[in-house]
């Protein structure tokens, strides 16, 4: 059994989504159940599961790699 370190969901990352996108919780809780091996791959998932559109998913993009949230 592998014993990789699950990283967590940055905070900002979260209250970004809920309060600049307005994306439902029970959304983002839905991807949060499933898919909880690799944070950096959790805006993927939420348009995979059609939840968000390309447009935010290219936003939470930008500020995921801007140099105020690294």
């Amino acid at each position: 059994m592998s014993s990789q370190k699950v990283k967590q969901i940055p905070k900002k990352l979260i209250k970004f989504l809920k309060q600049e996108l307005g994306i439902p919780a029970s959304s983002i809780k839905l991807v949060l159940r499933h898919h909880q091996q690799d944070w950096s791959q959790f805006p993927i998932i939420l348009w995979q599961y059609g939840l968000i559109t390309l447009e935010q998913l290219d936003s939470i993009f930008d500020w995921m790699y801007s140099p105020t949230h690294r």
